[in-house]
């Protein structure tokens, strides 16, 4: 069985082909940095264009690498939401396209459930896992208990962690993007203990997330140092790794406790998301898990940010079990894992 994925939710634009053992034929990726980093950050008709450009020859270069010809793949997976809807509908009505054409299965993936799901494509990971995603907007822990059986025990109630890294960075004058830079200047610190920033809901009794006082925290230092030396940012990135590194740990330890009450079998820690390709984080995740007597499981870097080899395995993973989706399904900006929970006050709905 053999699946051609389509990802076009933010700004990268990706296309992969991936087979049901696990190979991955084709992962191609075109990164648009360069077309957002004069704006600080993603400006979505810029990311729609772009998609709208480059897609159809990354379509053609991932089937070339695969030694394919698109009559012989078995099923077209696109991430159908949640994410920026002009670029999404680009690579919806590609793969509609390509369907009706060859008379192939469509299937829309949701792009968190590939971000989920990845582990399984890289390690085999069976059901069920306890899940932290922290990709974008988007910082939960869940439950995965089967392809599309998601039970969430954590969210933020106010911002992710993938925003704090950008907002943190640009408070710092990092640049654009944010995370690879500020875990860059942590690794130069020279008194990472020099600032004191507070770990967010450490010590609360639920596994939910919050991230926006530390923000704030590292604002008030910024203000009050003023201009500042290579020191000072270095030290205050490290200290800001060190708060985000404390508050997932404390927010993962609770969720563990939680997940091995109701799944006893399960064994596995799985981190998935962009916020995933930090070593530091993966590190701390790591010895945390094997504290708690599980596996962790983290992807190669290279499949933790936005990519459509997990676009196209959770499509396959989808397919073999008989779900397919018709050519009217629309473009979703906004698509939870879990629809059964309820949403947080202030995280609006990509909670």
């Amino acid at each position: 069985m053999i699946v051609l994925g389509i990802e076009t939710s933010c700004d990268e634009t990706a296309c992969a082909i991936v087979d049901d053992a696990r190979g991955i034929r084709a992962n191609v990726v075109l990164s648009q940095l360069d077309e957002h980093r004069p704006y600080g950050g993603v400006v979505p008709e810029v990311a729609a264009r772009a998609h709208l450009h480059y897609l159809d020859g990354l379509i053609r270069q991932a089937l070339d690498e695969a030694r394919l010809e698109l009559g012989q793949v078995d099923a077209i997976a696109a991430t159908g939401g949640p994410g920026l809807i002009g670029g999404v509908i680009v690579g919806v009505m590609t793969a509609k396209a390509m369907a009706a054409a060859r008379g192939l299965p469509f299937v829309a993936v949701n792009h968190l459930e590939g971000h989920a799901l990845t582990a399984r494509l890289t390690d085999d990971v069976p059901f069920p896992y306890l899940l932290l995603l922290v990709s974008g907007g988007h910082c939960q822990l869940l439950e995965v208990e089967g392809v599309g059986q998601y039970r969430r025990l954590g969210t933020t109630i106010d911002d992710a962690v993938g925003e704090a890294f950008d907002k943190t960075a640009k408070l710092l004058g990092l640049g654009y993007p944010g995370g690879p830079l500020l875990e860059k200047a942590a690794a130069r610190a020279t008194n990472p203990g020099r600032f004191e920033l507070p770990a967010p809901m450490k010590g609360r009794p639920d596994c939910d997330f919050s991230f926006s006082g530390l923000k704030t925290a590292v604002r008030r230092h910024v203000e009050q140092l003023g201009t500042l030396t290579e020191a000072d940012v270095a030290d205050l990135a490290a200290a800001f790794h060190h708060a985000v590194g404390q508050s997932l740990l404390d927010r993962c330890d609770r969720a563990i406790k939680a997940f091995k009450d109701r799944h006893p079998d399960g064994r596995h820690l799985v981190v998935a998301g962009g916020v995933a390709a930090n070593k530091y984080l993966r590190d701390q995740l790591s010895k945390l898990a094997t504290k708690r007597g599980l596996t962790f499981t983290a992807p190669p870097l290279s499949l933790c940010t936005d990519n459509a080899a997990m676009i196209a395995w959770a499509g396959l993973e989808r397919f073999r079990l008989g779900q397919t989706d018709g050519l009217d399904f629309a473009p979703r900006p906004r698509w939870p894992l879990d629809p059964a929970a309820k949403p947080m006050k202030f995280a609006g709905a990509k909670a």
